[in-house]
Formats: C-alpha cells, sequence, structure tokens
C-alpha cells in the first residue's frame, strides 16, 4: 500500500499546484490559471491541501471555501464548500479524495458550518457519481442562460 501524507499548501508546491491545475481546467491559459491559483492561495477565505507520495511528490489537492452567499438549498449562510478537487490517475481509488473530504468538512465544522456544498457541471456523470458515493445529494438542476444587450 501507498503511503500518503495530506499537508496544507505551501509556496514552495507552486509550480507542481499549477501542473495539476491544467490538468483539472484544461480550457483555461496557462497565465490565467496562474492568476486564479495565486488569488486562491492568498485569501484566508480557502483551505488547500495537497496529497503526497512517499517520494514527497503532489499526486492531487483539495481546496475548499466557507461561503456568505447563498448556497443552494443550505439552511445557513455560512457554509463550508469544495470548490475543487483532484487526484492524479494513477493515485485515484485509493481514498485520497474521500480523505481530502474529510480533513475539509474538519476545516468547515471548526470556521463554524454545518452543512458542506459543491456543484459539478450536468454532464460530469464520473464527479456527480463521487459525490453522491460521499454523502452529497443532488440539490437542484440549473441551466444559466446569456444574452446580450445591444
Amino acid at each position: 500500500m501507498i503511503e500518503i501524507i495530506y499537508k496544507k499548501y505551501n509556496d514552495s508546491n507552486i509550480e507542481s499546484f499549477i501542473e495539476m491545475g491544467q490538468k483539472l481546467w484544461k480550457d483555461i491559459e496557462r497565465n490565467e490559471l496562474v492568476e486564479l491559483l495565486k488569488q486562491t492561495i492568498n485569501s484566508d477565505k480557502y483551505y488547500i491541501l495537497l496529497a503526497k507520495n512517499s517520494d514527497n511528490q503532489n499526486v492531487g489537492f483539495s481546496i475548499f471555501s466557507i461561503r456568505t452567499d447563498y448556497v443552494e438549498g443550505s439552511i445557513n449562510s455560512l457554509t463550508g464548500y469544495l470548490e475543487e478537487i483532484f487526484v492524479e490517475k494513477g493515485y485515484r481509488k485509493m481514498g485520497i479524495a474521500k480523505e481530502f473530504l474529510r480533513l475539509g468538512e474538519g476545516w468547515c465544522k471548526e470556521k463554524g458550518c454545518s452543512q458542506i456544498g459543491s456543484d459539478t457541471w450536468l454532464t460530469d456523470q464520473e464527479s456527480r457519481n463521487f459525490h453522491k458515493k460521499v454523502g452529497f445529494w443532488e440539490e437542484d438542476e440549473v441551466v444559466h442562460f446569456l444574452k446580450n444587450l445591444d
């Protein structure tokens, strides 16, 4: 069995974090992704965890936040949120994502939350299945619309 260590993000992990982010967010240009990740890293609103293998290589990350705006179906305005979760292909199905979630839920509880939300694309069946498997329920399905104003 491979030993996995979970650590809070620190700046020495930025390049690996960006590389994993590029695998998750394929449609975002690298420069834009770097800026988004730096904003996330530098905000106290987020809790970022890394999973490391025994060679100290990053094999996954998760990002949690505390939301004060409305979270669909939540009973309080202060709600934990699973923003992102990523595990390298060779390390999936080993419980890493579940451990990220356990650690993130603990952080959310410490911050006063009684619920945690998350979201995914309607068509992302793998993510939807994962969420259900770890105890989330589907609250709603939404289609976003946009119209140009002339």
